[in-house]
C-alpha cells in the first residue's frame, strides 16, 4: 500500500513543480528597455554657424559649416566647439561619405553628388590634415563607407544606377580598390556600418542586408523606418544603433538592430529637435536638428542588484563548499602525499567520473558555450559527440597503462620514458598553460559577467570565487576537490535545466512561431561537412578530438589526477566511461540554453542590454528575468561551474610544483614538507590566477571560448606529441623527442602569426608536427637503451 502510495505521489509532485514553474514564467514581464538613454543638448556652433555635415574624428564629433570645422572639446552641454581650418580640397559640397577608423576618418570626395576621390582626414599637431588614398575605379552616387577588419568598403550607385561595392585593404601597401559582388536589387544605400565580423547595409527599398567575406549578402529583414543620414553606429558586440523616421515628417526615434536575432527595439528616449543628420559618438549619437540645434544621446547600462534572498542562497552554497573542505581537513590531519594529491587512491570511480565532467564543464561551459550557441548554432556540440568515441579509446588503452605506474605527476612518465629535462620542461609549460590560459579565463569570465549585470565590482566577484576555492582546496586536498565537484555538478545542471524550462514556458503562445524561426535560421545546425579549414567543421572536430582528447589526455594533469586517484586500473577506466556517459546529455543542456536565449530575445529584444558583451547574455537573463531566489541559485551554479574547475586546476598545479620541482630540487625533501609546500602553492597559484583574471578585465575580448581554445593549442601541443611518441612507438628517443617538441612549437607559432587556419586546428597541428618531426629525428639517434616494459602499448606488463 505504501509502495503504491509513493508511486501515486510522484506524478502529483511533478505536476506541482511544473505549476510552480509556470507561475514563475507568467509573472508580469517588464516590457521596458533594460538600457537607458541620457539625452543632452550641446552648445551651438560659434558665430551662429549652421551645421552642414557631421563626422567623428578621434572619438570626438566634428561639425562642418561652409569652409570651417569645429571639434567638440568637453562633455555634453558643458562642451565647447574648437574652430579648425578645413584642409584644401575638403568642403561640404565635396564631402560625399565618411567613416571613422581609429584616430582618423576616411572620406569620399567628389562633385555633383558623385564620389570618386578617397582620403583620410587626421588630426596632426592640432591641425586637420588630409592624406590621399587610391581613387575609386568609377564615380558613385549615394556613397557610403565602412571599415571591417582593416579593409575599407565603399557602396553606391554608378552613373547608370547600378549598385557598386568596392574593397580597399588598409594593411596591404600599394593595394587598390577591388570590386565585390553588389547587394541584391541594387537599391540606393542609406547607411553602411561594420559590426564585429559583418557589414550591415540599409537601402531606400526598406531592407537591411548583412555581408561577410565568406557568405556574401544575406537579407536581414525590413527596416522599421527611414535612416537619418549618418546615424548608423555599432554598439557593444552585437547591436547597431540607428535614428529612424517611421514615416515622412515624423519625429525620428532611437532604435537598435540586434545582429544575432535580427530584431529591432525602440529605446526609451524623447529626442529634442527634428534630426536631419547625425554621426556616431562613443555609445550613442550626435545629431543636428532642423532648427540648427545640436544634441547628443548616450546609452547607459542598467544594474540588477541581487535580492537578499539571492545572497542567502549564494552564501549557503559557499559555506557548504567550505564545510566539505573543513571536513576532510579535520579527517586527514596527518595527510600523506598520497592522501593530499591522490585522495589515498581510494576515490570511487563514479565520483571520479562526475568530477571529470565537473572539471571539464567550467564557467566556459556555463556562460561561453550558451553564448556561442546563442550567437551561431550547435556546430561546436559536434566536438562532444566525437569526443565520446575518443574517450572510449582513452578508457581502454591509455588510462590503464598510466594507472599501473602509480604516478602522482603524469609528467613522471616522460622522465621514465625519455629524460628528466623533458619531464620538467613539459611540467613547466603545463603549469603556464593551466594558470595562463585556463585558470585566469575560467575565473574572469563569470566574474566579469556577474559584475557587469549586478553591479558587484569585478574585484569582489573574483575574490568571492577565488578565495573560497583556495580555502577549501588547501584544507581538503584531492578529496575535497572531487567531492565538491560532485555536489557542484548537481547545482549547476539543476540551474541550467530550470532556465531552459522557464524560457519555454514564458514564451507561451509564441513558442511555435519562434521554433519555426529557429529552424529557418538553422540555429540547431549540428554537422558541417565542408572542407573549409577556416571554419569549425566535422573534419576539424575529428582532427581536434584525435589530438586533443586521445593524444592530449595523458598529459592533462587535471583530468588524469582523478583517474590516478581511483583504486585500480579497472576503476580508472570506469571513471572515463562515466565521464563519457554524462558528456553528451550535458552538452545538449548547455547548447539548448543558447538556443532558448535566442528564442526569448527574438521575441523580447527590448530586454537586451546593447552595451553588454555577448558572453554576458545568460547572466543578464538570470539577473533580469528570473524570480528572486532562483537568480541566486543559478548564480551559485555559475560559481559552481567556475569553482569546480578552479579547484581542480589549483590542486593539480600545486601537485606538479611539489612533485616535479620541490621533491627534485629541495636539498632534503620530506613527505610532510611536500604536502606543506603544496598547501602554500595552492594559495600562491590561486592568487596568481586571480591577478591574471583582473588583467583580462581590461581587454574587450569577443569570445573567451575561442581565446581559451587558441591559447591551449599554442601552449599545449608539443608535449602531447611526446606522450604519443612514448606510448605508441618503441623507436622514439630523447634527442628526437626534444627536436620534435621545439620544431612543433616554432612551426605552430608561425601558422598562428599568419592566421592560416581556425584556432581549433592549432593543437592538432602542433601535436602532429611533434610526432612527425620527433619520430624522424629519432631515426638519426640510437634506439632507447632502457627497458620499455609497461611504458608502451606494445610492451605492456605481463599482468596487464
Amino acid at each position: 500500500m505504501r509502495r503504491a502510495d509513493r508511486v501515486g505521489r510522484r506524478p502529483g509532485l511533478l505536476a506541482v513543480l511544473l505549476a510552480l514553474l509556470a507561475a514563475f514564467a507568467v509573472l508580469p514581464a517588464q516590457a521596458e528597455s533594460l538600457a537607458s538613454v541620457d539625452a543632452t543638448p550641446l552648445a551651438a556652433l560659434p558665430e551662429g554657424a549652421r551645421v552642414q555635415a557631421l563626422l567623428t574624428l578621434g572619438e570626438r564629433p566634428l561639425a562642418i559649416a561652409g569652409q570651417r570645422a569645429w571639434r567638440l572639446d568637453g562633455e555634453g552641454a558643458d562642451g565647447r566647439w574648437q574652430a579648425m581650418a578645413l584642409p584644401a580640397g575638403v568642403s561640404v559640397t565635396r564631402l560625399q561619405a565618411a567613416t571613422p577608423d581609429g584616430a582618423g576618418t576616411h572620406l569620399l570626395l567628389g562633385d555633383g553628388g558623385m564620389a570618386q576621390e578617397a582620403a583620410t582626414l587626421a588630426l596632426v599637431s592640432g591641425a586637420l590634415v588630409v592624406q590621399p588614398l587610391p581613387a575609386l575605379p568609377e564615380p558613385i552616387a549615394h556613397a557610403r563607407l565602412a571599415v571591417l577588419a582593416g579593409v575599407l568598403y565603399a557602396a553606391g550607385l554608378d552613373a547608370d544606377g547600378q549598385a557598386r561595392f568596392y574593397a580597399l585593404s588598409r594593411t596591404t601597401p600599394g593595394a587598390g580598390w577591388i570590386a565585390q559582388a553588389p547587394w541584391p536589387h541594387g537599391s540606393a544605400p542609406s547607411s553602411l556600418v561594420a559590426q564585429k565580423f559583418a557589414l550591415y547595409l540599409t537601402a531606400v527599398d526598406g531592407r537591411i542586408r548583412q555581408w561577410t567575406p565568406a557568405e556574401g549578402w544575406q537579407d536581414r529583414g525590413t527596416l522599421p523606418g527611414a535612416v537619418v543620414d549618418g546615424s548608423a553606429q555599432p554598439i557593444g558586440q552585437a547591436h547597431v544603433l540607428y535614428l529612424l523616421r517611421p514615416a515622412p515628417g515624423a519625429q525620428p526615434a532611437l532604435q537598435t538592430f540586434h545582429t544575432i536575432t535580427g530584431s529591432w527595439a525602440v529605446l526609451p528616449a524623447t529626442l529634442d529637435g527634428e534630426a536631419r543628420l547625425a554621426t556616431g559618438w562613443r555609445s550613442g549619437l550626435v545629431w543636428a536638428s532642423a532648427d540648427g540645434g545640436l544634441h547628443a544621446a548616450q546609452l547607459r547600462s542598467g544594474k540588477h542588484l541581487l535580492h537578499w534572498l539571492d545572497w542567502v542562497v549564494i552564501v549557503v552554497y559557499l559555506v557548504a563548499m567550505l564545510g566539505i573542505g573543513g571536513y576532510f581537513y579535520l579527517k586527514d590531519q596527518t595527510a600523506s602525499e598520497s592522501d593530499f594529491f591522490m585522495g589515498g587512491r581510494s576515490i570511487p570511480f563514479w565520483v571520479a567520473g562526475v568530477s571529470l565532467y565537473a572539471t571539464n564543464t567550467s564557467s566556459i561551459s556555463f556562460i561561453a558555450i550558451p553564448a556561442k550557441a546563442y550567437e551561431t548554432n550547435w556546430q561546436y556540440l559536434t566536438n562532444n559527440l566525437i569526443a565520446v568515441l575518443g574517450l572510449m579509446f582513452v578508457a581502454v588503452w591509455i588510462v590503464p597503462l598510466l594507472r599501473r605506474l602509480d604516478l602522482m605527476s603524469v609528467f613522471s612518465y616522460l622522465e621514465t620514458r625519455f629524460h628528466p629535462a623533458i619531464r620538467m620542461l613539459a611540467s613547466a609549460l603545463a603549469i603556464a598553460m593551466q594558470v595562463g590560459s585556463r585558470l585566469s579565463v575560467i575565473l574572469f569570465l563569470p566574474a566579469l559577467a556577474i559584475a557587469t549585470i549586478t553591479g558587484i565590482p569585478v574585484v569582489w566577484s573574483i575574490m568571492i570565487m577565488g578565495v573560497f576555492t583556495i580555502i577549501y582546496t588547501a584544507m581538503g586536498g584531492m578529496r575535497a576537490v572531487v567531492w565538491t565537484d560532485f555536489v557542484q555538478v548537481f547545482v549547476k545542471m539543476g540551474g541550467a535545466i530550470f532556465a531552459i524550462g522557464f524560457i519555454l514556458v514564458s514564451l507561451g503562445s509564441d513558442l511555435d512561431t519562434v521554433r519555426e524561426a529557429v529552424a529557418i535560421e538553422h540555429k540547431t545546425k549540428l554537422l558541417d561537412f565542408s572542407f573549409d579549414l577556416t571554419k569549425a567543421t566535422v573534419w576539424g572536430f575529428i582532427f581536434l578530438v584525435v589530438f586533443d582528447v586521445v593524444l592530449t589526455f595523458p598529459k592533462d594533469q587535471v583530468l588524469m589526477q582523478r583517474t590516478l586517484a581511483t583504486s585500480s586500473d579497472k576503476e580508472a577506466g570506469r571513471s572515463i566511461w562515466v565521464f563519457a556517459a554524462i558528456m553528451i546529455p550535458g552538452g545538449f543542456v548547455f547548447y539548448s540554453i543558447g538556443t532558448a536565449l535566442w528564442m526569448y530575445y527574438r521575441q523580447n529584444p527590448e530586454r537586451l542590454d546593447p552595451l553588454l558583451p555577448i558572453d554576458a547574455t545568460f547572466p543578464l537573463f538570470i539577473a533580469a528575468e528570473l524570480p528572486v531566489g532562483v537568480t541566486g541559485l543559478i548564480i551559485a551554479g555559475i560559481f559552481a561551474a567556475a569553482m569546480s574547475t578552479l579547484s581542480s586546476i589549483i590542486n593539480s598545479v600545486a601537485t606538479l610544483l611539489s612533485v616535479d620541482f620541490y621533491s627534485r630540487l629541495a636539498k632534503a625533501p620530506t613527505e610532510k614538507g611536500s604536502v606543506r609546500f603544496a598547501e602554500w602553492m595552492t594559495v600562491v597559484v590561486g592568487l596568481t590566477g586571480m591577478g591574471l583574471a583582473l588583467v583580462l578585465s581590461r581587454y574587450d575580448i569577443h569570445s573567451l571560448f575561442d581565446v581559451s581554445i587558441e591559447l591551449a593549442g599554442l601552449l599545449g601541443g608539443g608535449f602531447a606529441g611526446a606522450y604519443t611518441l612514448g606510448m605508441f612507438t618503441k623507436r622514439a628517443n630523447s634527442p628526437g623527442v626534444a627536436i620534435g617538441i621545439g620544431g612543433s612549437i616554432a612551426l605552430t607559432l608561425l601558422a598562428w602569426s599568419f592566421n592560416l587556419v581556425h584556432p581549433y586546428f592549432y593543437l592538432g597541428i602542433s601535436i602532429m608536427l611533434c610526432i612527425v618531426i620527433g619520430y624522424v629525428a629519432s631515426l638519426f639517434f640510437a634506439p632507447p637503451a632502457r627497458s620499455l616494459e609497461g611504458l608502451t602499448i606494445h610492451t605492456r606488463k605481463a599482468d596487464a
